[in-house]
């Protein structure tokens, strides 16, 4: 073989070796930050465990004051099963839970709509970050619809398997929420299921993230209307004015920059 040749063989295994080297490092950074993301989320997910457990618990360290005659529009008594994680952070609004899933965490509330993105119950740092209600969104006086945001997690945590209700085989086995606020237990049947996305503010069209309160008859069921016409199946499930709703919204990825939305009305 000529030095020539030896030469490029030289080259070549320098590239090759280079090449390997790299893919290595990609391979272990890869591998570093699945250990990682997994040991994250079974991290939180504990947590939520936990938190879980302490519902209908004794532990009180202060219990809000019940309605009463001199306080008209003061809240009642805050429901047993929260009294020790309301405790824990006042931030807390209620508790979400769809029997048989995934799905079973307190629901956060804070004026900072971006602060429970990244930010857990116990207020650190943590990419899961809760669920959290709009900050517009009121649960005494309660407001007609509640809306409820969560990530969707690629672990299937938060609302990571809320993308689930596309199939309605996975709607009648789960046509019923719990959600609970600090004050009263609810049951609500699913109504709607759509992806819609986030428009333009000056843009004119249905806005399913604004619609909090009604003014009128009319408007509510023109919001029923635009919701029912999205919906991607028949859940044989109406509403008119007077009806408590809760909406859930999470990122859908199919497209970009869509909103996978199920709606639900309140039934016990």
């Amino acid at each position: 073989m000529s030095k020539k040749d030896k030469k490029k063989l030289s080259k070549k295994e320098k590239i090759r070796r280079i090449v390997m080297a790299a893919l290595i490092v990609i391979a272990a950074g890869s591998l570093g930050y699945f250990v990682f993301y997994s040991g994250e989320a079974e991290a939180t997910e504990k947590n939520f465990d936990k938190l879980s457990e302490l519902k209908n618990t004794d532990y009180v360290l202060f219990k809000p004051t019940k309605l009463t005659a001199d306080e008209p529009d003061a809240p009642p008594e805050v429901l047993d099963d929260y009294v020790t994680l309301y405790n824990k952070n006042k931030s807390l609004i209620g508790w979400i839970k769809i029997d048989d899933t995934i799905i079973d965490y307190p629901v956060m509330q804070s004026q900072n709509m971006e602060y429970y993105l990244d930010h857990n119950f116990s207020q650190e740092k943590d990419r899961n970050g809760c669920l959290f209600a709009d900050k517009d969104c009121s649960i005494w006086p309660r407001s007609q619809n509640i809306i409820i945001y969560g990530h969707n997690m690629k672990s299937g945590k938060m609302f990571g398997t809320l993308t689930k209700y596309k199939s309605e085989s996975y709607f009648k086995k789960h046509p019923m929420i719990r959600f609970d606020t600090l004050y009263e237990k609810g049951v609500y049947a699913v109504m709607y299921v759509f992806s819609e996305v986030v428009h333009e503010e000056t843009e004119v069209a249905f806005k399913y993230y604004q619609f909090i309160n009604a003014n009128s008859e009319e408007e509510y069921d023109s919001y029923m209307n635009d919701m029912a016409e999205m919906s991607l199946y028949d859940t044989g499930v109406t509403s008119r004015l007077g009806d408590q709703l809760i909406t859930l919204s999470t990122c859908d990825y199919v497209k970009g920059g869509e909103r996978w939305v199920v709606v639900a009305k309140r039934v016990q």
